[in-house]
């Protein structure tokens, strides 16, 4: 179904029952000495996923949690207005963003995306990872917790004027926030049919990977079948040699699931910081990558 129900925390302390209600709670004690976090629209289940990706360490929990909502709050044009739009429309018609129901070997959650139009010019890599986002949101939403995951990134109809069209800060601020505090623990990126001019994308992305991230980065050249030693050909998209649905099917899913959780994108936008309660003399977390100066809370990242 399009709408989306949220798992419940039973069920998650059924996948995990090495993480207790005690741990939920130590962490939710916590978020009621930070005003300036959104304590009230965070629920338990929150706490559960963020604890199962931080290792279940309570210090580095509660460090991710400030960071990833302080960047949802800073980084506007990733996670503001999160509708169907025109410009999402666009988005939809360029990229296909396709979860995959089969898991890796090791129980991973795969995300395949590739190009569907390889003219440059209709692609914007900050409405990209907008929509990416939100279907992220809503997976976890629904899904909870997963013992990791894989991104896929179909390279095949790349072209040299996509890389020279990647905007250097937006860039990034994505990286940082997948490496930092997106709430999963990123097991692999793939980058399959990589075309002669891997070197050079891998050139720009390298300044902003952290070390532990390069070495789950994966290659796999054009012509070479590799990629399904991770995740079987059945379980692509039909035009890209799979069983799965076709693009289009998958395509208008992704449509009917945003557009049948508008309300859940409202509520996901007072998921925000107020950077006038953050206690006194507690830089935000952010200051240091950014190179801010003066009051984060009224500098501009857009």
């Amino acid at each position: 179904m399009a709408l989306v129900k949220p798992i419940s925390i039973e069920k998650e302390y059924e996948k995990n029952p090495d993480i207790t209600p005690d741990d939920v709670r130590k962490l939710r004690e916590w978020l009621k000495t930070q005003p300036h976090l959104p304590g009230e629209h965070i629920s338990d289940v929150d706490l559960l996923i963020v604890f199962h990706c931080c290792e279940k360490s309570i210090e580095v929990t509660k460090q991710v949690l400030d960071l990833h909502f302080t960047l949802r709050t800073l980084f506007v044009p990733f996670f503001k207005d999160r509708i169907l739009d025109k410009k999402m429309d666009a988005v939809l018609n360029t990229i296909l963003f396709a979860p995959l129901p089969t898991p890796t070997a090791e129980g991973h959650r795969v995300v395949y995306v590739r190009l569907l139009d390889p003219d440059p010019r209709s692609f914007n890599l900050v409405e990209g990872v907008k929509l990416f986002m939100m279907m992220f949101d809503l997976c976890q939403y629904e899904e909870g917790t997963w013992p990791g995951f894989v991104l896929i990134i179909d390279m095949d109809q790349t072209c040299l004027s996509h890389v020279t069209r990647l905007e250097v800060m937006s860039l990034k601020k994505v990286l940082y926030f997948l490496q930092e505090c997106m709430f999963t623990k990123l097991k692999g990126v793939h980058f399959m049919n990589a075309p002669y001019f891997m070197d050079k994308l891998m050139m720009v992305l390298k300044p902003f990977l952290k070390k532990e991230l390069v070495h789950v980065v994966n290659i796999h050249p054009a012509g070479t079948d590799s990629i399904y030693s991770l995740i079987p050909k059945e379980a692509f998209p039909k035009e890209d040699g799979g069983n799965y649905k076709d693009r289009k099917t998958i395509n208008d899913e992704l449509y009917q699931r945003l557009q049948a959780n508008s309300e859940f994108f409202r509520a996901e936008a007072k998921r925000r910081v107020n950077e006038s309660l953050r206690s006194a003399g507690k830089p935000s977390p952010a200051e240091k990558e950014f190179g801010l100066q003066g009051s984060f809370k009224k500098l501009d990242l857009d």
